[in-house]
């Protein structure tokens, strides 16, 4: 009996040890797989980025750029694409000639190994993590990155979030356009030097082109450069487009050679009003201009000519006749040529006697980008000061872009806000909660695997494409469709069905209304189908009657007055079982619709807290709005959003 308090004490405490050994080994294995993987909670997880030294500027542009697809998908392509190549092609020193005025080979190199575009891949792939628990990460090695490229460092004071963009932005192109420079550079080489091109794989001077599996040109050296511009051309820097502007006389109607310029990212400027739309704010930046004073000059030219004129009509002396005579031919021929060139040779008169006209100013964007970022400019600036415009701004959801002919949607994808005045304030983001389809390399296998570890004997036929229909009709051959509606049997497409109609034999001049309202063509004569072939009796003997939707052909007797009420009955009848088909058809397209319903989830991201919003949330901040990221939608976007 003195035993037995330690004995129970003994088992006591080894239950316990057990309990908590349970609890430590299987509770976070059940915390992550169980209850907990599946709540609210769990979904409300993203990552965060840590903010030291007023770098809200900073956290808010990197996260709006994590909820862009597009931008994603050509930092995997584009680095995709580096590394198959190699370094090689990226790593060599470009010509003297071919580098810009102000920069050095050295610099250029530097453009080509993006360093830029490496760091930021790296940054939005940890952002677009789907933590299991609360997540923050530093920026620091993207703004390292940055500072080294730049050589300089990011000041920590108060800065403009469009500015930070601004610079990633085009830092971002310049090292596209690098790269797709050194890719024709190295095409070119090889093109020469009758070498397997490191960038298609394919033999260059006297070799076939079996990159593509076409035949050999005229000279045996296929378009090297055109192949690499059009696979650059095919996935270009999405923020990149293309404005154009011109300049239209309103006397002589003379318009100007139009000045195409690039952009990464538009600003408008906000108006001084109560509120405003985003429309309003774009007709501002496209709308036509309307310039007075300006010197037209191919008015300045028609001026010129009839001064000419009236100096050669007073004239006395023939060489003076003939020396006007050749200015007035040079101004012609100029006028029908070029009027933006004044011809050498000619003395133009006085610059205070030339006319000043009006002039209209026509921009409109030539170039669509697959992203487009706008910011709304809302600085007032006095001789004295500066202020914030605090102006409503409305912006849609979908925004249309361009004219009747060449219009393109867009869709809102992340906005960036401002709290604050003008030398102050906190910066925050909104982006849309979304997951994008696994991205798909399709050059992995082709021409550009071959750049790594090139085959010695690569084959020239193509691989055998699958024809779809085959496979369609092969499946249903195979296997009933579930949308048969047969009541003995199943029928074995889903574009037929079975009717448990005896065999009947019918009048050659009789003929039945098809299901869907068509007549078939006349019944063959009871001789004819009394006695069909074994093969079809065995057919007949699994399968009692299968009639098509389409076309169905049904026999009937000749001898018996019954043959209009059994035609009759079995048209009821298989109009009745093609409505029900079509019900489920139905159903089944609605509920894939409901399917397609519009993602109206936000990630609200700030230093304190991310939090989940709605679109309508999203588009009432009016008064706070600064940037705004619209991505260009595709067919078949309402089933990613």
């Amino acid at each position: 009996m003195p035993d037995k308090p330690a004995t129970v004490a003994a088992y006591a405490a080894g239950a316990s040890l057990a309990a908590i050994t349970l609890f430590y080994v299987f509770g976070p294995n059940f915390t992550i797989d169980g209850e907990e993987s599946n709540s609210s909670s769990r979904k409300k997880g993203i990552v965060g980025l840590l903010n030291p030294s007023n770098d809200c500027f900073i956290n808010s542009v990197l996260q709006a750029l994590a909820g862009l697809g597009d931008l994603r998908l050509y930092l995997i392509r584009e680095l995709h694409r580096r590394q198959l190549e190699g370094p090689g092609i990226y790593n060599a020193l470009p010509d003297i000639e071919s580098i810009p005025r102000g920069e050095t080979p050295e610099k250029v190199r530097e453009l080509q190994q993006a360093p830029v575009t490496r760091a930021l891949k790296e940054m939005l792939d940890s952002l677009n993590e789907r933590p299991i628990y609360r997540k923050t990460i530093s920026a620091r090695a993207f703004i390292v990155a940055l500072e080294r490229a730049f050589r300089t460092r990011i000041s920590r004071n108060q800065q403009d979030a469009q500015e930070f963009l601004q610079i990633v932005a085009e830092r971002l192109c310049d090292e596209y356009h690098a790269g797709v420079k050194a890719r024709e550079r190295a095409a070119t080489a090889s093109l020469s030097a009758g070498v397997v091109d490191p960038v298609l794989g394919e033999k260059s001077v006297n070799g076939p082109n079996v990159g593509n599996g076409d035949s050999e040109l005229e000279n045996g050296s296929p378009s090297t450069d055109a192949r690499v511009e059009a696979s650059d051309a095919e996935f270009p820097f999405p923020f990149e487009g293309m404005m154009e502007s011109q300049i239209e006389c309103q006397s002589c109607h003379f318009k100007y050679k139009p000045n195409q310029t690039s952009f990464v990212n538009l600003t408008l400027q906000v108006p001084q009003q109560s509120s405003a739309t985003l429309s309003s704010c774009f007709d501002g930046l496209l709308k036509t201009e309307y310039i007075d004073d300006f010197r037209c000059d191919n008015c300045v030219l028609l001026h010129a000519q009839q001064m000419k004129k009236a100096e050669m009509e007073k004239t006395t002396s023939e060489r003076e006749f003939k020396h006007l005579d050749r200015e007035i031919s040079l101004i012609k021929d100029a006028l029908e040529n070029d009027p933006e060139k004044i011809p050498k040779g000619v003395s133009m008169p006085n610059s205070q006697d030339l006319p000043k006209r009006k002039i209209a100013r026509h921009m409109r964007i030539t170039s669509f980008p697959k992203i487009i970022t706008i910011h709304l400019s809302r600085s007032i600036f006095d001789q004295n000061s500066s202020t914030k415009n605090a102006a409503k701004v409305s912006f849609p959801e979908r925004l249309p872009i361009g004219g009747i002919l060449d219009q393109k949607w867009y869709k809102l994808l992340g906005i960036v806000c401002h709290k604050g005045s003008h030398h102050s304030g906190h910066y925050e983001s909104f982006r849309r909660n979304h997951l994008y389809a696994p991205f798909s390399t399709p050059d992995t296998f082709r021409s550009y695997s071959q750049s790594r570890s090139p085959s010695q004997n690569p084959s020239t036929t193509p691989s055998p494409k699958i024809n779809p229909n085959q496979q369609t009709s092969a499946s249903q051959d195979s296997d009933p469709s579930p949308l048969s509606i047969s009541d003995d049997t199943p029928s074995p497409s889903a574009s037929s069905t079975s009717l448990p109609v005896p065999s009947l034999s019918a009048s050659p001049h009789q003929s039945l209304t098809s299901i869907n309202g068509t007549t078939p063509s006349p019944l063959a004569p009871p001789s004819q189908q009394s006695t069909p072939p074994p093969q079809q009796q065995e057919q007949d003997n699994r399968h009692p009657s299968i009639t098509s939707l389409a076309t169905p052909r049904l026999t009937l007797s000749p001898s018996s007055d019954a043959a209009t009420s059994v035609s009759s009955s079995l048209r009821r009848q298989s109009s009745t079982k093609a409505t029900k088909i079509a019900v489920p058809g139905s159903g089944l397209q609605s509920r894939i619709r409901r399917k397609k319903r519009a993602n109206d989830r936000w990630w609200r991201i700030s230093d304190e807290k991310v939090k989940e919003c709605k679109t309508s949330d999203v588009l009432g901040m009016q008064r706070e709005v600064y940037l705004l990221f619209y991505e260009m939608e595709r067919p078949g976007d309402d089933e990613q959003y």
